[in-house]
């Protein structure tokens, strides 16, 4: 199954759940979209529900169905929490970095810099966006590409940063400085459906 290319704010609404974080896909019309959006639909089953957990996720995070199920057998093999570290596998790929750090405004343009190699990381070009990262990885701009507009209109837009990330502005580069805890992964997601609906 391929990634989801169509309208985000449509699938946002259907899903009930802000896929960028910032809430502007709800603010307005917080129900489903379409002629019957406003009506209630019908009860969901326990795998309906878990389902749709799924789907929230993967749509947030922008991938296929099959390199979701792949980070999630990779979290299997983790001695942690399964949700949890299948949460912190998905934080910490490349391209969520990148946006995270602020030089993209949504993780699809983050994907597209990295795949376009204006991204570094400890001082290599890597042009993977689902390249994990560890603690202590620095992530960079490309010197030539300092002066990209998407970068530069991003950077002075943002409000604030994750507190797992630490950003050298003269430097423009930010430090993973290590894997998200609990409490500062997205509390509307609940993790164990998802460990639920896989665990079938």
């Amino acid at each position: 199954m391929s990634k989801y290319t169509g309208p985000i704010f449509r699938k946002s609404r259907r899903l009930g759940f802000s896929i960028l974080e910032t809430g502007k896909e709800l603010a307005r019309k917080p129900y489903a979209p379409g002629q019957h959006g406003t009506k209630k639909g019908k009860k969901l089953s326990n795998y309906g529900i878990q389902l749709q957990e799924k789907q929230k996720v993967k749509f947030m995070y922008g991938l296929s169905e099959k390199q979701f199920r792949r980070t999630f057998e990779k979290a299997k093999k983790l001695k942690g929490v399964l949700g949890e570290d299948f949460l912190k596998l998905l934080e910490s790929r490349l391209d969520n970095i990148v946006y995270r750090i602020g030089f993209a405004p949504t993780r699809k343009a983050a994907r597209q810099l990295v795949n376009h190699g204006h991204i570094l990381v400890n001082g290599k070009k890597v042009d993977i966006p689902s390249y994990q990262l560890k603690p202590g990885d620095v992530v960079s701009v490309k010197e030539k590409s300092k002066s990209h507009p998407v970068i530069i209109s991003t950077l002075e837009n943002i409000n604030r940063r994750v507190e797992f990330i630490n950003y050298d502005e003269n430097k423009m580069e930010g430090t993973y400085l290590r894997y998200p805890e609990g409490n500062e992964l997205n509390q509307e997601i609940d993790e164990s459906l998802i460990v639920e609906f896989y665990s079938k």
